[in-house]
């Protein structure tokens, strides 16, 4: 039965195990932004060995390319991008100790074997709701790659970030636990 879980980052990797699909999650804590051309980025640096603009170890990335901020609110609208785009970054990420991603459908294969070796987990976060979400980010800094705009690298502060467990680092699959729940006969 799912239930409602309140985490704070960074996670380890006792709170990855304990995630299971369906679950409701609230972040606490810090998560950092990123989406195609950051993650294109970061793998380039890690290809040539290089050090990355920031510590993956626990960290959960939310794959978002805010709109511009309104006068007083720290980020405009704030909702999730597509994440198979992410797909071929992702496992090396995983590999270097991210725990987390957010983000809207499905990932690959790949990325799936990758939650389940190296303990992470594969948050979904609502689509069309970007205004509501930004909300719960209390503050926004651009950390790396300003030159992206919106897809630039922010360090965000989170209060009760609502999410739900689409992947677990068991190999649970919500979308495909979703079809065979509902299917018609």
């Amino acid at each position: 039965m799912p239930k409602q879980i309140r985490l704070t980052t960074p996670l380890s990797n006792e709170d990855i195990e304990n995630l299971k699909i369906g679950d409701k999650v609230l972040l606490n804590g810090v998560l950092f932004t990123g989406r195609d051309a950051a993650h294109k980025r970061l793998f380039d640096l890690i290809k040539k060995g290089e050090d990355l603009p920031i510590d993956l170890k626990g960290q959960v990335i939310y794959y978002v390319g805010p709109t511009p901020a309104k006068p007083g609110k720290p980020i405009g609208s704030a909702g999730p991008t597509t994440s198979y785009r992410m797909d071929p970054f992702a496992p090396t990420l995983i590999g270097l100790g991210l725990k987390g991603m957010i983000g809207k459908g499905n990932r690959s294969q790949e990325v799936i074997e990758s939650m389940k070796k190296y303990k992470a987990v594969y948050f979904g976060a609502t689509g069309g709701a970007g205004a509501l979400i930004a909300k719960r980010i209390k503050k926004a800094t651009v950390v790396a790659y300003e030159d992206l705009g919106p897809e630039a690298i922010r360090r965000l502060e989170v209060e009760d970030f609502p999410v739900t467990v689409v992947n677990d680092c068991n190999g649970g699959d919500l979308y495909k636990e979703g079809i065979k729940r509902f299917a018609i006969e």
